[in-house]
């Protein structure tokens, strides 16, 4: 095997230190002692945990008002409470690494084992604290590896490795570790970010006292910040010059200029949108191209659409500046429709609309607060079967989906027809039949 890879000649020599370690320690006498002592630590430490524990958690568990800002603290450190037996052993064992060198001079064994509390430690983290699942992917493929690199001390040598394996990309260059660490960094901050930006958003949405459009845009102004900041940081953590992205910003400002001028339209638009205040979340819109439904959400791009039946509608922004829209502004806010209906010709036309719009009135939904807001029944035409009404009324709400305003209204109206035996005409076909004549010459 004279030509074997290096690779292998590494991991034979690796092998050979590691089995020479083992060798050493078991005939050690001060190596059993650390061994005892480690023994003495982890026991020590599952006694003081069992102790701990019950005590920490009554200390802080929150009682009465769990919304408080200290409330919230104490639930938080609580989370932190499967660390306390592997942390103590780390503890214990630093504690019986000093004793050991003091006095045999070396502590190599107990050193090994406070490496591996350590990692446990790390373990309990990523499995049981971290719930985020982009943090427990980075724990997981990041963070365990590491510590277990660190552990067989083959952190450093591992790093000095990635960190001379480098990448070459055209005029530019970077090493192993250097990816490593942008990918580890990077997402770190953009989730600090992500989670900075949901925080603000709800803070933003207790508001009440502010207009709906200048929420969304205080939303989307406090989202664009905090990102900005989290790419600045980003740069200068990781020692990269931001003159030397003006390349990359002219090729975006030429992408913008051809294939992304329409994502560029429709954020400037939703821009116009929030801060016209024209159309906002809540608002029930219906657009010329026949879209229609309530605004659930606004985004830089388009405004998402909830039909009555559930269906969600994406309409890009732009279409709410360059087209017709018809805005009924939101479910609280007064509209008007009308109920058409016929009575035939041997009816007292002129005691009708009184009639009806008394009845109509008498339902709860229809208003009558104001003049203007009360039932109107008017004469319409005098059709081909009989005469022909509408009754108008104001309701707050949509007359759609779960509201069924103008059924109910026509409901109300029939039985007001019939309670006064009025006659709702339909139509009648008179046929006449011709006796074929008979020639008489």
């Amino acid at each position: 095997m004279e030509n074997r890879p290096e690779i292998l000649d590494q991991a034979i020599g690796y092998f050979n230190q590691a089995w020479e370690l083992a060798e050493g320690w078991l005939l050690s006498p001060a190596a059993w002692s650390q061994f005892g002592l480690l023994v003495v630590a982890y026991l020590a430490a599952h006694l003081v945990a069992r102790k701990l524990t019950p005590l920490i958690t009554r200390l802080l568990s929150p009682a009465g008002n769990q919304k408080s800002l200290l409330s919230k603290a104490r639930l938080f450190l609580l989370i932190f409470l499967p660390l306390t037996l592997p942390l103590l052993a780390w503890a214990f064992t630093g504690i019986g690494e000093q004793v050991t060198r003091s006095l045999f001079g070396s502590g190599a064994v107990i050193a090994l084992g406070k490496r591996i509390f350590l990692f446990l430690a790390v373990r309990a983290f990523v499995k049981q604290i971290l719930k985020d699942p982009f943090l427990k992917l980075l724990g997981r493929y990041v963070l365990i590896p590491v510590a277990a690199l660190y552990v067989l001390g083959l952190l450093a040598p591992v790093t000095t490795k990635l960190e001379e394996t480098v990448v070459p990309l055209g005029n530019m260059s970077f090493s192993l570790l250097f990816a490593v660490k942008f990918v580890v960094i990077s997402g770190t901050i953009f989730w600090l970010g992500r989670w900075s930006n949901d925080q603000t958003r709800q803070a933003i949405k207790k508001q009440k006292e502010m207009r709906p459009a200048t929420r969304e845009l205080a939303a989307k102004a406090a989202e664009i910040a905090i990102f900005g900041v989290a790419f600045l940081v980003l740069m200068n953590i990781m020692g990269i010059n931001l003159t030397s992205l003006a390349v990359l910003g002219g090729a975006i400002g030429v992408g913008l200029g051809f294939g992304l001028q329409q994502i560029a339209s429709n954020f400037i638009s939703g821009v116009i949108l929030l801060l016209e205040g024209q159309a906002t979340v809540g608002d029930y819109v219906e657009l010329d191209g026949g879209e229609a439904g309530t605004i659930v959400k606004m985004t830089a791009r388009a405004a998402i659409l909830e039909t009555f039946d559930g269906r969600w509608i994406v309409v890009p922004n732009e279409h709410f500046i360059t087209t017709r829209v018809v805005n009924y502004s939101d479910a609280g806010s007064a509209n008007r429709y009308e109920a058409p209906f016929s009575v035939s010709y041997d009816s007292d036309i002129e005691a009708i609309p009184e009639l009806i719009e008394n009845a109509v009135a008498e339902l709860d939904f229809v208003l009558t607060d104001t003049e203007e807001h009360r039932p109107d029944c008017e004469l319409r035409a005098f059709g081909d079967s009989g005469v022909d009404f509408a009754v108008e009324f104001w309701v707050n709400g949509i007359d759609d989906g779960r509201n069924k305003f103008t059924p109910r209204v026509m409901m109300q109206v029939w039985k007001t027809l019939k309670a006064n035996s009025i006659e709702i005409p339909y139509p009648h076909r008179v046929v006449e039949m011709k006796a074929p004549t008979q020639d008489t010459a």
